[in-house]
């Protein structure tokens, strides 16, 4: 299934674009409170940090200027890797959400298909993901290809085949499980899109809402990494909610050591996608 068994990659994704920090008042919405959540998840096992921005009126935000610098402080404060989500939120423009590479992050996500999230559309078409495989190429930015549904692991598999791999030679992908609108987060799920993804790649997996705990153990299991955090789980346990994303990657960290694969180090996360190290 293209797993890798010597450790777990730990993923947090502390804020997404679509909750508000009026109904999860834990959410980091401004870059002091990213940079604190970074520190606290790093102490806690994360090896990298998904990062969505938000502008003062607590909107999705892809601003040049704001995506550098919050770049720039998660490297200078921490060694977490950096990866910023070119999706963004569903209403930005395919320009603003290409644009996000500029900022230079270590990694960026890369969704492989459009999918109904919930009561809206989130756009992905094809010209879109074969434009952003090729900036990764060119700016030796390492692509995570997010998948939604099974049939996003098919166009994965023509993006490489026709494009080619991408510049580090890793191809990870991230299993985005329980969005209302694309596949659910189940055993059996995760064992579908795994055993479909191609030959060699490495993937992770997010189970949104009450899927977190399920899809977290079946990726495990499998040979799978984690991804976990504020933007797709708020509540710990049936009536309480998550005390900050560190408790996230707390129990994240605490389930790969019951698994006997660790968390990842970010040097061996940097390491495990090909990148060089950092004298950070």
């Amino acid at each position: 299934m293209g797993g890798d068994t010597a450790g777990t990659l730990i993923t947090v994704a502390p804020t997404g674009a679509e909750l508000t920090k009026a109904d999860v008042p834990a959410l980091p919405t401004t870059l002091d409170e990213l940079v604190a959540t970074a520190k606290a998840c790093r102490a806690a096992g994360a090896g990298m940090i998904h990062v969505h921005l938000r502008d003062e009126q607590d909107r999705s935000c892809l601003d040049p200027i704001r995506l550098r610098d919050a770049v720039d402080a998660l490297h200078a404060e921490t060694d977490l890797l950096v990866q910023l989500s070119t999706g963004g939120g569903v209403g930005d423009s395919f320009a603003d959400r290409i644009a996000v590479l500029d900022a230079a992050p270590d990694s960026c996500s890369i969704t492989c298909g459009t999918v109904n999230f919930g009561d809206e559309v989130f756009l992905n078409p094809w010209a879109l993901i074969t434009l952003l495989h090729a900036e990764c190429r060119e700016r030796g930015i390492v692509p995570e290809y997010e998948l939604f549904d099974l049939g996003h692991a098919a166009t994965l598999a023509r993006l490489l085949d026709a494009h080619g791999a991408p510049v580090h030679g890793r191809v990870h992908a991230d299993l985005v499980m329980g969005v209302p609108g694309g596949m659910p987060g189940t055993t059996a799920a995760v064992v579908a899109v795994a055993a479909a993804l191609p030959a060699g790649a490495t993937w992770s997996a997010t189970g949104v809402g009450r899927s977190a705990l399920p899809v977290a153990l079946a990726a495990l299991s499998a040979g799978g990494h984690l991804r976990v955090g504020l933007e797709d789980t708020v509540s710990y346990a049936k009536g309480r909610p998550v005390r900050d994303n560190a408790e996230l990657v707390e129990r994240a960290a605490a389930l790969a050591d019951l698994a006997q694969r660790p968390a990842l180090s970010p040097a061996a996360a940097r390491a495990f996608l090909g990148l060089e190290p950092t004298s950070v």
